[in-house]
């Protein structure tokens, strides 16, 4: 049982306990291991830390919530195309949807273990929500910049959110949607310029309101990005002293992100 006041090494004990959950042998023969968000791990550990728990709860919470992450993110990752595909993609696809049901399954399972009902009611109305905001961010009209920033920060944030608010520690709830935010912009921009499918970027480009085309969105992206990430500093260096291994963990995380990649872009 890993002792949890967060630490470097605990989390990447809680990562590997994590990944031995949702290895499956046949799954890793067709599609790769899913990825674990380390910064939602981070925010979910600090919450943890900071409740009356047993270590044994704390983990198991913590194991839980980010197999629910792993689920919500393997069907995002899961791909349409308006053409006939080939029976590799079809079948790859169709395995995509089965591992994020059955990560889904799994935290049913660990729950059920800790008879724990009302996790598993916070668990599921957390799931529902977020399946209905992603629901009306891909597919309906975006009207500003300022809308799809609020819609895309409710799904990234939301399941940690409530978790948070179960366990009635919800002082970094503001700054971890901020964060959380801002992470995965930084994330989206980079697997646009790299050439990958950006789902999230494509609303967008689809509805840029005033904005003309995709570079000017790249541009005023980057621009609020800028904007966000200093206001984000300022916010994490204000939190209790008792927060200081996730100040020092989200600080360091902000300049290897944005500012270590921006450089790298620029040159």
């Amino acid at each position: 049982m890993i002792k949890l006041t967060p630490s470097d090494t605990d989390l990447k004990q809680l990562k590997q306990k994590i990944a031995a959950h949702v290895r499956h042998p046949f799954l890793a023969r067709f599609i790769p291991e899913p990825a674990i968000d380390e910064d939602k791990l981070a925010i979910l550990a600090s919450i943890m830390d900071h409740t009356t728990l047993s270590n044994v709860k704390k983990e198991q919470y913590i194991v839980t919530t980010m197999l629910v992450q792993i689920a919500l993110d393997t069907h995002d990752l899961v791909t349409l195309s308006d053409v006939e595909d080939d029976r590799e993609t079809v079948r790859n696809r169709q395995l995509t949807v089965l591992a994020g049901d059955y990560y889904s399954g799994l935290y049913y399972y660990l729950l059920s273990k800790l008879d724990d009902i009302p996790m598993i009611h916070t668990l599921a109305g957390a799931i529902k929500e977020i399946n209905e905001l992603k629901m009306e961010l891909y597919y309906k009209d975006v009207h500003s910049f300022q809308e799809f920033l609020n819609s895309l920060k409710k799904i990234e944030s939301l399941l940690i959110q409530r978790v948070a608010s179960y366990v009635q520690r919800t002082t970094i709830n503001d700054m971890a949607g901020e964060w959380l935010l801002a992470k995965k912009l930084i994330d989206e921009k980079r697997s646009y310029l790299e050439g990958r499918i950006s789902p999230i970027l494509e609303v967008l480009f689809r509805h840029p309101s005033s904005l003309d085309n995709s570079s000017q969105v790249l541009i005023h992206l980057e621009k609020m990005l800028q904007k966000h990430i200093y206001h984000l500093e300022n916010t994490v260096s204000q939190l209790p002293i008792h927060f200081n291994w996730l100040k020092s963990y989200i600080h360091s995380a902000i300049h290897h992100k944005f500012y270590d990649r921006h450089i790298a872009e620029e040159g």
